[in-house]
């Protein structure tokens, strides 16, 4: 038996010392590396402490097989029964997987995770939901109040690890909820609960239960003041999914997107509406997005993106003025700010628009985040217009991608963008010249092919 040593941890990076630091070296947190027992912390089972286990279907003994012999589930996924939902795990829920679910407090998490356990008892399995934080009276209350019932959907307030490990062993549902992991402790492992040896002990040993036992398994984590997880990133790292529940609590809409997804894409975005029975899909987020736009101002034009499998229009703002205070400001949200000054470069240079003297401000509504180069074209188009006081032709879409030499150029799924925009009603596209050539325009639409950023700057007002 090996002897226990001992490690410093930082509790807000997970970064670890031989010896106690004042100020952790990577994150800078001061106070807050914390000891750790290193060795000694042992699984329920007896053994050490293991991040995966034996996954449902795999050879009882653990010996290697050939990968064309291993045997798969008839039905890999389980939809969840909101569609929205389901696009954003890749299809639905993956037996076995263990989905991480991040976002501010009071965003929603635990009302959408208690949706989709009663939808999914529906199916007859038992569904088992664990409420760390409240209890069972409470819990009731919220499902209540959401339309929330089902003799399937079983409830426990527990914190304890072992406890826990217990109820899924028993009742091996076919999903279960952990609402939330920071308030999960194990007796044996030291730390008060939240800690990063404990949320971490916790989190890999619930990752092998549900990879022996065939469990879909929803964990809800905290967020730091950041707006990452809060624990180690090894956190995020132990689970297949990790997904970010995102919005303003005043405000009805909320986005949910993927930053890790092994079983699917991480370019979907789902969007839902806050109401008073719940979390209701939206159908068209489009019109969401674009939603409380009045006129045709100066400074906004209007980009379709490609998220995942569908196209949202988006709506870029931008907003420039003169700087009076030293460094002009350069400030965005929504959008890639390295690309951002790239097309600041290129207005400067290829456009004749003197920015060196402003500040510019970029936004894409909505609290989407649009990083493809096919929004280049449309935030260069809304800086040059707020700059002109100029707006841009009514009912139109920019679509490409920005070059250095001035060029624009062509990005993929030209096609599906316009097609879209013509479904909403816009009458006009102004596209790279070189994805025009085949391009047929819808009905209603016309296609403006612009061979460069000068060119496409002559057709604002």
């Amino acid at each position: 038996m090996s002897k226990p040593r001992f490690l410093y941890v930082c509790r807000a990076c997970g970064h670890q010392s031989a010896k106690w630091l004042g100020r952790c070296t990577e994150c800078g947190e001061w106070g807050g590396m914390q000891e750790e027992r290193v060795g000694g912390v042992t699984s329920s089972g007896g053994g050490p402490a293991r991040a995966v286990g034996g996954a449902a279907g795999s050879d009882p003994a653990g010996r290697p097989v050939p990968l064309a012999e291993v045997t798969g589930d008839e039905t890999p996924r389980r939809p969840t029964g909101l569609v929205e939902f389901d696009r954003v795990l890749g299809g639905g829920i993956v037996r076995g997987s263990v989905v991480l679910i991040g976002g501010d407090p009071g965003i929603g998490k635990s009302t959408l995770l208690l949706q989709i356990a009663e939808r999914a008892s529906r199916a007859g399995s038992p569904v088992l939901y664990i409420t760390a934080e409240e209890s069972i009276t409470q819990t009731r209350l919220r499902a209540e109040r959401l339309g929330v019932r089902g003799d399937k959907l079983l409830v426990a307030s527990e914190t304890d690890l072992d406890a826990i490990t217990s109820h899924l062993e028993t009742l091996a549902p076919a999903l279960a909820v952990i609402d939330s992991i920071q308030m999960i402790h194990k007796d044996d492992v030291p730390g008060a609960p939240g800690t990063v040896s404990q949320v971490r002990e916790c989190t890999a040993q619930l990752v092998a239960l549900a990879k022996r036992r065939g469990v879909a398994l929803f964990v809800i984590g905290h967020v730091t003041k950041e707006g990452a997880i809060a624990g180690p990133r090894t956190l995020e790292h132990l689970v297949d999914t990790v997904l970010y529940f995102e919005g303003d609590r005043y405000q009805s809409f909320r986005i949910l997107r993927a930053v890790k997804n092994r079983f699917g894409s991480t370019n979907e975005v789902a969007v839902f509406e806050m109401r008073q029975e719940g979390l209701a899909e939206v159908a068209n987020p489009s019109s969401y997005f674009l939603a409380g736009r009045t006129g045709n101002p100066a400074g906004s034009m209007i980009v379709p993106g490609v998220l995942g499998t569908r196209t949202i229009l988006v709506e870029i703002q931008a907003l420039t003025a003169r700087a009076n205070y030293g460094m002009p400001a350069r400030k965005v949200s929504g959008v890639d700010p390295n690309r951002v000054a790239m097309i600041l470069a290129v207005l400067e240079r290829r456009g004749g628009l003197s920015l060196g003297s402003e500040d510019v401000f970029v936004n894409a509504t909505g609290g989407v985040e649009i990083d493809e180069p096919a929004a280049d074209l449309g935030i260069a188009a809304a800086i040059a217009s707020s700059f002109r006081d100029r707006p841009g032709p009514a009912a139109t879409v920019w679509i490409g991608e920005v070059g250095l030499g001035g060029e624009v150029r062509g990005v993929s799924q030209v096609g599906l963008r316009v097609q879209e925009a013509a479904r909403l009603g816009f009458r006009q596209a102004i596209v790279p010249a070189e994805a025009s050539v085949g391009l047929s325009a819808p009905q209603g639409l016309t296609l403006v092919p612009v061979p460069t950023v000068h060119a496409a700057l002559e057709h604002l007002a």
